[in-house]
């Protein structure tokens, strides 16, 4: 079997807090194929950007592991960290804010060329013009500033700046979070003609569920720092298990008039992610919740490919 462009086991996030420890990040397990895109959903503050994160070594894992082609990365310091982060990269939420206001357009594409230290000036003036060409900066903007172009333009500028080290493996963060719908499109078509075109390898971090099925092979569904269930994108969709996926499809908004999306409309209080106890986390909002789900839970894998993290998920 080919090995995997990104595996993560058991990877988990902590972090301090005056109230105890968040356990934003707790034991999360799967795999990334070559050329894939896994979308990540959940509610804001579930874990998933931070997730990614972790992933790429912006933040270190409070334990766990990390492989990048099959090579443990968890631990990586100074020159093999450097050139791990050459193959990961990160698209950011806010196209505005994670360009630096003082450096144009151009400047901001240079930048990780010239940090790298492994290419020419000639190389790198070559590479900033293909990069703003691949996706698709008119030359007429290449000495604007970021306050100066719309949403879509920055997220362009964004996505050049992440591919400039031809890397295999990027987190998509949000990226079109903040983008109008119509911009929506065109980043989400640019995106996925540049991974046919280079065969990059995809996390895609969301909460909008029409956007994930677009553009997702696999899909991670988070709940509180956990993984609550994980199939291909279309059974998903078509067979949704744990009950916190059936309560986000049913979210989605139906052009149907004469059949609309029965809502599932979840009640209770959520469970704080400070010191957790042991036991399903989504029980306390859950219609089926028993007193076995305060037990600790185990993912099983209830048909190929499709794990879910319920005990009860045998009689639902």
């Amino acid at each position: 079997m080919p090995v995997p462009v990104i595996e993560v086991k058991h990877l988990k996030k902590y972090f301090s807090t005056p109230r105890g420890m968040l356990h934003a990040v707790d034991d999360v397990s799967f795999t990334i194929e070559r050329g894939k895109t896994l979308g990540v959903v959940g509610e804001s503050g579930c874990g998933k950007s931070t997730l990614g994160r972790t992933i790429i070594h912006l933040h270190e894992p409070s334990a766990g592991q990390v492989f990048l082609d099959g090579n443990d990365i968890t631990g990586v310091r100074g020159g093999d960290l450097k050139r791990a982060r050459e193959k990961m990269q990160i698209i950011f939420q806010d196209p505005y804010s994670s360009l630096d206001s003082r450096k144009t357009i151009e400047s901001t594409v240079r930048e990780p060329l010239k940090v790298a230290k492994k290419y020419s000036k000639a190389e790198i003036d070559e590479k900033t013009i293909a990069l703003m060409n691949l996706v698709g900066i008119d030359e007429r903007l290449r000495q604007s500033y970021p306050h100066e172009l719309d949403g879509g333009r920055r997220q362009r500028v964004g996505i050049a700046r992440a591919l400039a080290l031809d890397p295999e493996f990027v987190v998509c963060d949000e990226p079109v979070s903040a983008l109008d719908v119509s911009i929506q499109a065109q980043v989400l078509n640019l995106l996925k003609k540049l991974q046919m075109d280079k065969g990059l390898t995809y996390m895609f971090v969301t909460h909008d569920m029409s956007v994930v099925r677009h553009i997702s092979d696999d899909i991670c569904v988070m709940y509180l720092g956990q993984v609550v269930e994980k199939c291909p994108a279309k059974e998903l969709f078509r067979m949704p298990l744990h009950p916190y996926t059936k309560a986000l499809l049913s979210a989605i908004p139906s052009v149907d008039i004469h059949h609309p999306n029965k809502r599932e409309i979840l009640k209770g209080e959520i469970t704080s992610p400070i010191n957790p106890k042991p036991g399903c986390r989504f029980a306390a909002r859950c219609p089926h919740a028993t007193e076995a789900c305060q037990q600790a839970q185990v993912q099983e894998e209830v048909s190929p490919g499709h794990f879910v993290t319920c005990c009860r998920i045998h009689e639902l």
